[in-house]
Formats: C-alpha cells, structure tokens, sequence
C-alpha cells in the first residue's frame, strides 16, 4: 500500500507516518518565510494557550551562533481507554498529540534578536525577527612579491 493511499484512506501502516502522529516534534510544523524586512516563523500549536508556550533565543552548542527555540507542552488528559473514569466516561480513540515539544532553528547572522516579537492568535504562533544589514566582506587584492 502506498503512502498516498494511506494519507488518503485506509489504516496508517507506513512507520514514518506512524511515527509523525506520535513524535510532538514531528506534530509542531513550523514554517519559515524570510521578507525584505524579517525573518518570520509560524508554528501550529493548536490548543496552547501562550502561558503554555515558550519562545527564547539561545546559543548553539558551539557558542557561535543563535538559536531561535520554540518549546511546550500538551497537557496529558488522564486516559485509561479500558476503565471508565469518575465522570462515567469512556474513551474509544485517542490521536491528538500531547507531550512536550521542542523546536531549535539557527538563525542568519542578519537576525535582530533584540527586536523579536511573538504572537499566539487561534492556535498559530507567529514569531517575527527583524533584519539588519550586514556588511559584507570587501574584496581585497593582495600583493605578489619577488619575480
């Protein structure tokens, strides 16, 4: 069975997709569009309030660069899908994602982090970073010596 048809009908078999509707990561899509003026990335967190997300700029590992971080986390509901709970409820199916999640991205060297803004607006994070010039490295001519 191909993956197209498991996207589109049929019990998911695929590994791959298995995995992405467990991995919290790999449920956090989060694009990235660069303007004249920003660099802007989207995240789906559908479900987060703001008090539930983070957003921070770090180093990487190496100290030399910086690192756009997008982190949370989807509460657990208390699920026990073979006993029913105190309200006399009983669940038949569980997909949604929940867990932590983490997203890391390197940002460009024309990254302004100082000026960074966020925004959550029906379950969509906007994380916008402005641009700054940056000077290009001026070709030099270097002098031959001897013969």
């Amino acid at each position: 069975m191909s993956i197209i048809s498991n996207l589109f009908g049929g019990e998911i078999l695929d590994p791959f997709l298995s995995m992405i509707n467990k991995c919290p990561v790999l449920n956090t899509p989060t694009d990235w569009k660069e303007t004249p003026e920003a660099h802007v990335f989207v995240a789906d967190l559908p479900g987060l309030k703001k008090e539930e997300v983070k957003v921070e700029v770090d180093h990487d590992r190496d100290g030399n660069h910086k690192v756009l971080q997008i982190s949370g986390e989807r509460k657990n509901e208390e699920v026990d899908k073979d006993d029913k709970n105190k309200n006399n409820e009983k669940w038949h199916r569980v997909e949604r994602c929940r867990g932590k999640f983490f997203r890391r991205f390197r940002l460009p060297e024309n990254a302004k982090v100082d000026e960074i803004k966020a925004s959550v607006e029906n379950g969509v994070l906007t994380v916008t970073i402005p641009k700054k010039e940056v000077k290009k490295l001026e070709r030099k001519v270097v002098p031959i010596e001897g013969k």
